[in-house]
């Protein structure tokens, strides 16, 4: 077993949380030359998921960071000129294409696998290989079908095959189309220098601890491990020689480790104000959003609605480098619609009107409705925020 070295710098919460803040692109001035695309890079991995509301969560990340950023641009930024590739990696997630060597490990161990929940029709990966071949880039529906009844689940011989070749990296989602995945060969759509399995397990897992740490700024041994869904076993073979440091964080009470440049100057800078998605990577991790921030947030989509206590896709509002209420939105035509506010008190209430009325001209909302306050005595400085702004526009 590895002996680790002995933290040698003591951080305080309030040091940790800037860190944090920085380094996930929400503290000091927004890049806005390097765009989507910077955001990308210095994130690691910007998750997918189906949930549109406002936008899609691959959207609300760079908006969050940079602003009222063209929804179009946010497309091409990942899906243009082989910037990116989708894989598995916090969960389905748009990657920098140069990361394409670096998760070697997980496509072997997909290869490896000797059990999957479906079943692989004699001859079919053959056959849709050959078809993207000719043909691609192709949907699992024009490849001949996604799915064999109407059932989620159910997924055809087709559907398995370039699903699996998908994991395998022969086959690579080169863009999202209607939401569908539009597959084709990785030996077309990764650059040729990138495409190549070398790599052993310890140089990739070196690599994604590093760029978790860097993502991170701080964070433990588990923040570190779920940020690529990595086993706590791999991260403790290769963090010692990832280049990031031991720390201790007053009041986590447990070990931390930290990017060294984000030690080497003081995180300063303006603090957004924004609505985020609850996909974001600064909040994806319950326990450590709560370790940090003090704030229990929990994705209520898949919560049947008797039991939802915040809504069907509350958005944490960040606001002077704080968690200080949330949103649940929706949209009626040109309004957005708050349909549930929670409030971190009266003083969060200019926060949380800024990030609402933000984010409505963001989606060419004209006006902001709020439906529900949690507590009610906050509705009226709430909706007094909101009119004046909207006043102004």
């Amino acid at each position: 077993m590895t002996t680790l070295p002995r933290p040698t710098t003591t951080l305080t919460a309030d040091d940790a949380r800037r860190i944090v803040l920085r380094a996930q692109g929400l503290l000091g001035a927004p890049d806005r030359r390097a765009g989507v695309r910077g955001v990308l890079r210095h994130l690691g991995a910007v998750q997918l998921d189906t949930i549109s509301v406002l936008a899609r969560s691959h959207e609300l990340v760079p908006y969050a960071r940079l602003g009222a950023v063209g929804r179009k641009a946010v497309e091409a930024a990942y899906w243009s000129h082989t910037h990116a590739f989708e894989y598995w990696s916090h969960a389905a997630c748009i990657l920098p294409v140069e990361e394409w060597p670096h998760f070697a490990f997980r496509r072997r161990a997909y290869r490896n696998r000797p059990h999957w929940n479906h079943d692989l029709p004699a001859g079919v990966y053959d056959q849709v290989v050959k078809q993207l071949r000719t043909e691609g880039p192709l949907t699992a529906t024009e490849l001949g079908g996604a799915k064999r009844t109407s059932e989620w689940w159910d997924w055809s011989g087709t559907k398995v095959a370039v699903e699996r070749a998908l994991m395998y990296g022969e086959v690579v989602c080169v863009e999202r189309r209607g939401w569908k995945r539009v597959y084709d060969l990785a030996e077309r759509a990764i650059p040729g220098e990138l495409l190549h399995d070398e790599l052993n397990d310890t140089a990739c897992l070196r690599r994604l601890v590093r760029l978790a740490g860097e993502s991170l700024g701080v964070g433990t041994r588990a923040d570190i491990a779920d940020y690529h869904r990595l086993k706590g076993e791999q991260v403790d073979a290769v963090i010692a020689d990832s280049g990031l440091v031991p720390v201790e964080v007053e009041g986590w009470g447990r070990p931390a480790w930290a990017d060294p440049a984000a030690l080497a100057t003081p995180p300063r800078g303006r603090h957004r104000t924004t609505l985020l998605s609850p996909f974001d990577s600064l909040v994806w991790e319950r326990a450590r959003t709560e370790r940090i921030f003090g704030f229990t947030h929990r994705l209520e989509a898949y919560v049947p609605r008797p039991k939802r206590v915040h809504g069907y896709f509350a958005m944490p509002v960040l606001a002077g480098g704080r968690l200080v209420g949330r949103v649940d939105p929706a949209r009626e035509g040109r309004t957005l619609v708050a349909r549930q506010v929670t409030l971190d008190g009266p003083k969060a209430a200019p926060a949380v009107a800024q990030a609402l009325v933000e984010a409505a001209t963001w989606v060419n909302c004209t006006d902001v409705r709020v439906e529900r306050v949690d507590a009610p005595e906050l509705r009226e400085p709430l909706t007094r925020e909101l009119s004046g702004l909207l006043g102004q526009r």
